[in-house]
């Protein structure tokens, strides 16, 4: 008899609710973890795949001294342009990391500690948002580096993604049109 596969492991992953983002939040600024609270905070800003957002540079959301309150960046995977807001939050947590650890403008603004001149990995990155749901007390399976693309607004996901229609968001979230309406409000960080 074949043992029972986790789909969910693999498969679609939960979005993280507005509760349980403000509950990750608390513990990051509690923890005084920088680089945490930026990526909690620009990976929501921002809804980019984990390639785009760990290969971002300073210069790329930021002059020397100010981050910016807008940023378009071209997706590696579609070719699509797309456009973010940062929001303050997200921007006083950006600055607060690179000038804790004086980040310069063509450094990685999540660099790797342990390998020269290259951002974080991706399995560091889901390590991070596995690590949050754990805090939790939810199943680590059910949240990855999606997660952070599903947390928010269901218009401002379908733009961010760069979908031309909001039925292909809806399907990407896996949810129902009615649910839809209902995550929109209930979910907006």
């Amino acid at each position: 008899m074949k043992p029972e596969l986790n789909h969910n492991a693999t498969g679609v992953k939960h979005p993280f609710k507005l509760e349980e983002i403000w509950r990750i939040r608390t513990r990051i600024e509690i923890q005084n973890n920088l680089m945490q609270l930026a990526l909690l905070n620009l990976a929501i800003d921002n809804k980019l795949r984990s390639c785009d957002l760990l290969s971002l540079k300073v210069r790329d959301v930021a002059t020397h001294d100010q981050v910016f309150e807008r940023v378009r960046l071209t997706q590696k995977k579609t070719g699509i342009e797309v456009q973010f807001e940062i929001t303050p939050r997200t921007q006083q947590s950006i600055s607060r990391w690179a000038q804790e650890v004086k980040l310069q403008p063509s450094d990685y603004l999540f660099r790797s500690l342990r390998r020269s001149n290259q951002p974080i990995s991706y399995s560091y990155y889901r390590s991070i948002i596995r690590s949050w749901a754990e805090q939790l007390g939810l199943d680590s399976d059910q949240y990855g580096t999606h997660s952070m693309r599903r947390t928010k607004n269901i218009r401002a996901v379908q733009l961010l993604l760069g979908h031309t229609k909001i039925d292909n968001t809806i399907r990407y979230l896996g949810i129902e049109i009615e649910d839809a309406i209902k995550i929109s409000k209930e979910t907006d960080c």
